[in-house]
């Protein structure tokens, strides 16, 4: 067996554990965040160098039909008979390549085939009442594929709004505190030099720009594609709604893209499809840390004036400078209006912040939310419509 799973205190452990739930996920075993945390949970139980103890905790948390435990046995003897970190990088390199390819296999199957994209095709029923009720509770790892279609749909129906915060300059009131002594002077012209009337101003308002940072590395793979969608449908209800300045959209993994431009398409399939091959980084490693200081040293400036809100998107699985992430969290809170991180994870309630990524981002962090199904989506827009400033240090 290798070091990593050895020892959790040589730090290989979650690298191990993360690159394990890739190697099942070639075989089609989605290993979703929720059993990953139930997973790490259940070896603090066990003797990690028992084999047998390790391979049935492992199968009874990651495999939930009869149909995959094949792979899973194969996958498991193949990740425990390396033993260095080298065999451990090559069977990564290899594992990336194949994904890659199964990936232009799939686009080019569906290119060719005469019923177009399966994605285009609408859902077989519009739901009932209850059934979006239903939905909204579901966590987006365990949706099929006719319910992502319908929660896309909901999402493109969601409104969102920013609270207002006041500008520099002014305009004219009936009442205020501060008088407008032109126009007072001005009228009392007319009158004959008499004040009669007194003009006020009070400040303008304007609504506060939004940016969002998507975490779209392996372990947030089964939420990312619908966060996307998320993502897209925020940056259009400025338009829709006239409920937000300015949206700046970016993702991240191993470094930092910017997708504001993909996703200003009016069409969502072109936008998505245009974001998605922007992103070299798909699907791999995370490296938060590296990727915040990108963001703060090239595009803070740009992006966050006028007193931003900043949305982090991310299960806080991280394999960069875990320093180096604390840092640059607390230099992207001092640059921003006020800084949520949400957390597909936190919506279940036995999940506790326990990895070294999220302890080191928790501190600078004014309000930590989940992002796991529709309902919570429309508790933070609720959020994002009555926020009035930065938490307040207890």
């Amino acid at each position: 067996m290798n070091e990593g799973l050895q020892s959790a205190q040589d730090g290989h452990l979650l690298r191990n554990m993360v690159l394990f739930a890739r190697l099942l996920r070639v075989g089609d075993l989605d290993v979703t965040p929720v059993q990953m945390s139930d997973w790490l949970s259940a070896l603090q139980h066990i003797q990690l160098a028992d084999k047998r103890e390790f391979r049935d905790a492992s199968r009874a948390i990651l495999v939930r039909r009869y149909r995959d435990l094949d792979w899973f046995e194969s996958a498991f003897e193949l990740f425990w008979q390396a033993r260095d970190p080298e065999e451990l990088s090559e069977l990564e390199m290899g594992l990336m390549v194949q994904r890659h390819i199964d990936r232009r296999q799939r686009a080019s199957a569906t290119s060719v085939a005469d019923g177009g994209s399966p994605s285009d095709e609408p859902p077989e029923r519009i739901a009932a009442w209850s059934d979006q009720e239903s939905l909204a509770k579901k966590d987006f790892a365990e949706l099929d594929p006719g319910e992502i279609e319908a929660i896309k749909q909901l999402m493109a129906k969601m409104k969102w709004r920013l609270e207002t915060r006041q500008t520099r300059r002014s305009k004219p009131a009936r009442r205020g505190r501060r008088i407008d002594l032109r126009q007072t002077l001005r009228r009392s012209v007319a009158r004959g030099g008499e004040l009669a009337e007194l003009r006020h101003r009070r400040p303008k308002e304007q609504r506060r720009p939004l940016v969002l940072l998507c975490d779209v590395s392996g372990s947030m793979e089964p939420y990312a594609r619908l966060l996307l969608h998320f993502i897209y449908a925020i940056s259009h209800s400025r338009s829709a709604a006239l409920g937000l300045a300015s949206v700046e959209s970016f993702a991240f993994g191993t470094h930092l893209t910017r997708l504001t431009r993909d996703l200003r398409h009016r069409d969502v399939d072109r936008a998505l499809s245009e974001a998605a091959q922007r992103i070299d980084d798909w699907g791999g490693g995370t490296r938060t840390g590296e990727s915040l200081k990108e963001f703060n040293f090239t595009w803070s400036r740009r992006v966050l004036g006028r007193g931003a809100v900043v949305m982090l998107i991310s299960d806080g699985w991280d394999r960069g400078n875990i320093e180096l992430l604390g840092r640059e969290m607390e230099r992207l809170r001092r640059s921003c209006h006020r800084l949520i991180w949400l957390n597909p994870l936190l919506g279940s309630p036995s999940y506790e912040p326990l990895t070294r990524g999220m302890q080191a981002a928790l501190p600078h962090i004014d309000d930590f939310l989940p992002v796991h199904n529709l309902n919570s989506l429309e508790q933070l827009g609720e959020l994002l419509a009555s926020l009035r400033g930065p938490r307040k240090a207890a």
